[in-house]
């Protein structure tokens, strides 16, 4: 059979780690062909070989049956090769014009020519319905908003192989909709896909056949309309998942945590963004705060958390009121915080990972003397993290944060906020991003927590967590709290209908 791109037998070594070990790859012309793999798999070094961010040290690459030499992303862009990465590569203070034309812009006599560009990107945006405004700054867009940008930074380079790496990790359920109707146009379009992934409901979706590795081997390759979802999984994983919760009733125990009439108000407009919001979090119980993205429960965290000042409100940790402390006080309170974010707000990327996961306690006596910091001592407790947590890294506790997995980043907040043992767990996204046995094992976690007698407040955007994993949901639209429900009396329509705003519970 003829394919489109062939990876025959490529090998890829870092310090301390094969990542890509003898894999071979094919790309039919027309398809999307998923590369499925748990975090640190070698799937994004496996892409990034064939965009020509990394050299394999064996191995060749076929397109059309003939060799090609792919030496940088140049390379890759004449051979019609283009690649979404995880975290996006725009300039953010660029309009979205500027970023589509970045590096292929038309030049006259030294000045810019931005008519023809226009005109080619608004066609293109129409024609693969991809509405997007071409003076709005990347800064003033979301996330959705932003992959579409990355998309026609393709489209605009006339590429017909497109690598979408972990495309949904930071998408809304209703964007993700949107991204598989427009990969599917694409692919209608003549255009030929490289769908990296862990999400085995979106391969399932729109993927015709699936490439599975683990730990840098190649595993196999399946027609998705004939493997289930348990296979898929075990391929992946090497045993099998378990992929529904499994957590006993438990009767909820003493406050934890009290919030009452908490308002923050927007630096931009004015506007309330967190609208007079009051809840309770009990020992023993995970409540969840669901919502479509950007309806204030981002802001929530942050004054939950002391990142940002009130408007108004008070909040207790147990009886103790926390409503003017520092976010170390809070800390120090009982409450540990896994972010949303986990770059901007969960690790310092430059630092080893030893360093990042005492980055909450690294002042107390156990890690420092007279101000000196005890390095035998932290990297030992980063030691017995690492392997209670399975932290997967390269070169151990001396692995640089940045150069780490994305799962394996959240893998070390996640070790690093539960290990303080502290009465309250706020866990914001706490699985975005991540694959099935990762996702099985951080709710293993939270449930254990739980069981424990600490109280969680979990904030999520994924429908089936939201269900599977809280023992009460607290749904927030604009700003306010419009629904306090149990998983077992709503159903996904319903809690829909409320996020939306399509309904308000008469006692919220």
């Amino acid at each position: 059979m003829d394919y489109l791109i062939e990876m025959c037998g490529i090998t890829k070594v870092f310090p301390g780690i094969v990542a890509n070990d003898n894999i071979t790859l094919q790309l039919k012309k027309g398809e999307i062909h998923a590369l499925l793999g748990e975090n640190g798999a070698g799937k994004s070094t496996l892409m990034s070989i064939l965009f020509g961010l990394y050299q394999a040290e064996h191995g060749e690459i076929k397109k059309n049956g003939t060799v090609v030499r792919i030496h940088g992303p140049n390379d890759a862009t004449r051979l019609g090769i283009g690649m979404v990465h995880q975290h996006f590569k725009l300039v953010h203070n660029f309009t979205v014009l500027e970023n589509i034309i970045l590096g292929a812009e038309t030049v006259n006599k030294g000045l810019l020519k931005l008519d023809n560009a226009r005109k080619q990107v608004m066609e293109l945006s129409k024609r693969y319905k991809l509405e997007i405004d071409p003076d709005a700054l990347i800064s003033d867009i979301t996330v959705g908003m932003q992959q579409r940008v990355e998309i026609l930074k393709m489209l605009y380079r006339e590429n017909e192989i497109l690598i979408f790496d972990e495309p949904t990790a930071v998408l809304t359920p209703q964007e993700i909709e949107e991204l598989m109707q427009i990969m599917k146009n694409l692919v209608a379009e003549d255009k030929s896909i490289l769908f990296i992934t862990h999400k085995l409901n979106e391969i399932k979706a729109v993927a015709d056949r699936c490439t599975v590795l683990r730990k840098g081997k190649y595993i196999g390759t399946v027609d998705v309309a004939t493997a289930s979802k348990e296979e898929l999984s075990e391929m992946m994983v090497g045993r099998k998942v378990n992929l529904s919760v499994n957590k006993a009733e438990q009767l909820p125990g003493e406050l934890i945590l009290r919030v009452e009439h908490l308002t923050v108000k927007s630096k931009d407009h004015g506007k309330a963004v967190v609208n007079d919001v009051s809840f309770e979090v009990m020992a023993g119980e995970i409540v969840c705060i669901a919502g479509i993205d950007g309806n204030g429960q981002s802001e929530l965290i942050y004054a939950l958390a002391g990142m940002i000042e009130l408007d108004g409100g008070r909040m207790f940790l147990g009886e103790k009121e926390i409503t003017r402390d520092d976010v170390r006080g809070r800390g120090e309170a009982g409450m540990s915080h896994i972010p949303e974010d986990r770059h901007k707000h969960g690790l310092v990327l430059d630092y080893n990972l030893a360093f990042n996961l005492v980055l909450q306690n690294y002042y107390f006596s156990r890690f420092q003397k007279n101000g000196f910091l005890k390095y035998n001592d932290i990297y030992r407790y980063a030691d017995a993290l690492i392997d209670r947590f399975d932290i997967r890294s390269g070169q151990g506790a001396r692995t640089i944060a940045r150069s780490m997995s994305g799962g394996n980043q959240q893998k070390a907040i996640v070790a690093r906020e539960i290990d303080r043992g502290s009465k309250l767990l706020i866990a914001v996204q706490p699985t975005r991003g991540l694959d099935v046995g990762a996702i099985e094992y951080i709710h293993k976690q939270l449930v254990a927590e739980r069981s424990a007698g600490k109280g969680i407040l979990l904030v999520s955007l994924e429908l089936d967590e939201v269900m599977d994993v809280s023992d009460r949901i607290l749904v927030i639209y604009e700003g306010r709290i419009v629904a306090n429900v149990k998983p077992k009396e709503v159903n996904f329509q319903q809690l829909g209908l409320y996020m939306s705003g399509s309904a308000k519970q008469e006692s919220a």
